[in-house]
């Protein structure tokens, strides 16, 4: 699951862009009627979705299997937020987990405005949406916005056996924890030409477990996302986790949102709405703490 999310957000970085959006050519039902037609069509559907949210009683919030610490088993950063969002309407929350596709494309489709072919989807709203302009600007079917979070590639070392660690240099013969098929295990892969391929572990399945063979004491570093790394070491003082000392690592990270059917603006301006309280009032940081992770505006 984690390999596949690191698929989406390798495209957002400036210098670890290894594939651009791909720009499907949609056929909108609009673009069939003549233009008042289409305008009176988009109306309608714009308004209906919160009028059917409201009439059915729940709202449906698509949200990744297996990305932690957003969704474990019904359990994460995201399932407290997607409760939220369903609170905010006065109405129960359904969940709707699945696996990633091979591409955003794919789980933007599949989850937000047509449906799995195999016979779920869409939801109301998917949530850990990259909020970035390219895939923005891509779409036609659909609206992402509400950035939450901003993620960040990172290391997590032991204090006591790595002084330092401002250059990968500073790793010396340490062992590091890092799921390969990872952004950060791309990175550390390649960097300095291979130079680290020895000393990695990287037969796991995401920077959480990555963290877990760090705070055993098996490793002395670990890598993997800020938000994995922080919630298993829980600001213990022994580690510390900083961003990837590596120059094609995006420093500034990514930030994550949501995203609904393009015509559907009244629902993302309640949802906008109940993110910008959750973050004002302080819930937005309490649930990140519950997981061990330092919440700051996206």
């Amino acid at each position: 699951m984690v390999s596949n999310c690191f698929d989406k957000v390798i495209d957002m970085t400036n210098e670890t862009r290894l594939q651009s959006v791909s720009r499907r050519k949609l056929l909108q039902a609009g673009a069939l009627l003549p233009l008042s037609g289409a305008m009176a069509w988009a109306q309608a559907q714009e308004s209906d979705a919160l009028t059917r949210i409201r009439k059915r009683g729940s709202l449906i919030v698509a949200v990744y299997n297996a990305m932690p610490p957003f969704n474990v088993d019904g359990s994460g950063i995201d399932v407290k937020i997607a409760a939220q969002l369903a609170l905010t309407l006065g109405v129960k929350l359904s969940l709707l987990p699945f696996n990633a596709g091979e591409n955003m494309e794919d789980d933007l489709r599949n989850m937000v405005w047509k449906g799995h072919y195999l016979g779920f989807g869409p939801a109301d709203v998917l949530l850990h949406v990259p909020v970035d302009k390219p895939l923005m600007d891509s779409q036609s079917q659909a609206l992402i916005f509400a950035p939450y979070y901003r993620e960040v590639v990172s290391v997590a070392y032991r204090v006591d056996r790595v002084p330092k660690l401002e250059s990968l240099a500073d790793l010396k013969d340490n062992k590091v924890a890092v799921a390969g098929q990872t952004l950060a295990g791309w990175l550390l892969i390649g960097a300095d030409g291979g130079a680290y391929r020895e000393q990695l572990m990287t037969r796991m399945d995401d920077g959480a477990a990555a963290a877990r063979l760090l705070l055993s004491g098996e490793v002395s570093v670990a890598a993997g996302n800020a938000s994995e790394l922080h919630s298993v070491l829980k600001g213990d003082k022994q580690y510390r986790v900083i961003p990837m000392p590596i120059p094609r690592a995006p420093r500034s990270g990514w930030a994550v949102g949501m995203a609904v059917k393009k015509n559907s603006t009244e629902l993302a301006r309640v949802l906008q709405s109940a993110v910008n309280d959750m973050s004002k009032d302080e819930r937005m940081t309490q649930i990140f703490a519950e997981q061990g992770v330092p919440w700051g505006a996206a």
